[in-house]
């Protein structure tokens, strides 16, 4: 008998970790590594405080690129592609991780840099012109990073007979992919407010982030439902 269960069990369709996981887990290391020589080694007291002071923003740079990878690997285990069109995509996804981890590190620290100046006394504050451009830049990165997870499950969708998934499995594909263009259509809004919008309101472009949570509970109570029904 079928159960219901909200967190759906994975197929491991490839038990075995294959050169492409491989050499995008070095990628993922090589990103966090980045993350970590950004940070100068302390050589008093007083610099390791700075530093310490500096551990939320890096708490939260650390968390990102550890869902990106999570994302990443659970694709994988899911599915197990690695045909030429995968590799292309993969390869697009690992650039734009990898590209952005600096102006990623840059948002968090201006963004607790506004309540905790001591420990960024050398970040210079920025203009409303460079927010919005900043902002810009870091929800076309969201939109580019989330799309790429959209297309991975889409190309997954398209190989559904080849992967021998079920009814139930070719639902979930489509909810997964689903789910990514909810944060793709996030980074897309932040992107519009920081571009379209008027200058006053560039601060409120990376406000939008926090429609992740809603965007997301919004639409997992609809497809719950329709999976619900399926089941």
């Amino acid at each position: 008998p079928l159960c219901y269960s909200p967190k759906p069990m994975l197929p491991e369709r490839r038990p075995e970790v294959s050169r492409l996981e491989a050499f995008s887990d070095a990628a993922f290391a090589f990103a966090l590594t980045l993350l970590v020589v950004s940070l100068d080694v302390p050589q008093s007291y007083d610099q390791l405080m700075q530093i310490m002071r500096g551990f939320p923003s890096f708490a939260c740079c650390f968390a990102l690129l550890v869902w990106i990878w999570y994302e990443h690997n659970v694709f994988f285990r899911r599915y197990g592609l690695h045909d030429s069109w995968t590799v292309f995509v993969n390869g697009m996804l690992l650039f734009v991780t990898l590209f952005y981890v600096y102006p990623l590190k840059f948002m968090f620290d201006s963004m607790f840099a506004q309540f905790m100046p001591a420990a960024y006394p050398h970040l210079k504050r920025m203009s409303l012109v460079e927010l919005s451009r900043a902002s810009a830049i870091y929800g076309f990165g969201f939109l580019v990073l989330f799309s790429l997870f959209a297309l991975l499950y889409r190309h997954a969708y398209k190989r559904r007979v080849a992967l021998g998934l079920t009814p139930l499995e070719v639902f979930d594909v489509k909810m997964y992919a689903g789910h990514h263009v909810v944060s793709a259509t996030v980074g897309l809004v932040a992107l519009l407010v920081a571009v379209a919008g008027p200058l006053a309101l560039a601060p409120i472009s990376p406000s939008c982030f926090a429609l992740m949570g809603p965007g997301h509970w919004w639409f997992g109570s609809r497809v719950d439902k329709r999976r619900r029904a399926l089941l």
